[in-house]
């Protein structure tokens, strides 16, 4: 069968970019399947993901190679990736196992496809649920004194591992500026979301004695300013009078859970640019549509 290949291209907007990467790839036997752009008319900058088939053996290495000079010319900055390549996820969880148990699942029954190479926690609630799915568990403590060392141990697992993305599922430390920095752009966090804002312990129930109508969850990936990193991903679900605070937990845990998967699903398929303090997100690609969904 052809391989499956994924062009990502963000670089400044101009004139011919689209018809010097369409006439490249048929000019070497591809054949585009999907394709998305965007022009930012803020910024000038253009933005593409093309996946495309090679439909008479050309490899990917072949591909880069020919391609320089295009990228050369637009100043892109561009990737050509195997689609069936599955990103090395390492998860990150606290005492909140609601997002870890559905990725697991959605990972166990192939709607996530990704290779989860291990689960960092400061605490060892999720310990035997790991270990039952043959994947390594490290749980790492975290204090105030040792919060450099743990980062350290965390840093360690992650080049051990090759790690690609991580995803905080709950995770309830602060990473320092400096894991942020490393990290820019493979770190992924959810959050929950209400019009208004309420912060510190217990928000559901904040939310439920304010009466908010709407409770939703963002996920976004990880800057040095908690909970404002570029935008990713977000929903909401209507919460009526009649709902008690419990409920509220519960429907807000789903929102979660879902928007955390598709998220993730986002950025595993190349579909995300970070764009400033903005992301363009594409939509999911045929064939991948239905396991986004799923849940």
């Amino acid at each position: 069968m052809p391989s499956n290949l994924i062009l990502n291209v963000n670089c400044k907007a101009a004139r011919g970019i689209v018809a010097a990467i369409s006439t490249f790839l048929a000019d070497r036997g591809c054949n585009i399947v999907d394709s998305w752009q965007f022009d930012d008319l803020d910024t000038s900058k253009f933005f593409t993901r093309i996946s495309f088939i090679s439909e008479e053996g050309v490899t990917l290495s072949a591909l880069e190679e020919e391609f320089a000079p295009i990228v050369e010319k637009f100043g892109m900055e561009a990737k050509i990736r195997d689609g069936a390549s599955r990103m090395k996820v390492l998860l990150m969880v606290s005492r909140f196992g609601h997002c870890l148990n559905d990725l697991l699942y959605r990972w166990k029954i192939g709607a996530l496809p990704i290779d989860i190479v291990g689960v960092v926690s400061n605490h060892f609630e999720y310990q035997k649920v790991v270990v039952n799915h043959d994947i390594p568990f490290h749980h790492i403590k975290v204090t105030k004194e040792n919060k450099r060392q743990a980062e350290a141990q965390i840093m360690a697992v992650v080049e051990q591992t090759g790690t690609e993305l991580i995803v905080l599922a709950r995770y309830m430390q602060i990473l320092s500026d400096e894991m942020c920095q490393t990290m820019s752009g493979r770190i992924i966090n959810i959050h929950h979301s209400f019009l208004p804002s309420f912060k510190g312990a217990n928000p559901y129930k904040q939310a439920y004695e304010r009466g908010v109508k709407l409770i939703g969850a963002t996920a976004h990936y990880v800057t040095a300013d908690l909970d404002e990193g570029p935008i990713i991903e977000q929903d909401t679900a209507r919460i009526t009078h009649a709902q008690s605070a419990d409920d509220y937990v519960s429907i807000g845990r789903d929102v979660e859970s879902q928007v955390l998967a598709r998220a993730i699903h986002a950025h595993i398929h190349h579909r995300t640019f970070l764009n400033g303090n903005r992301t363009i997100v594409f939509p999911a690609s045929p064939g991948s549509y239905a396991s986004e969904r799923m849940g």
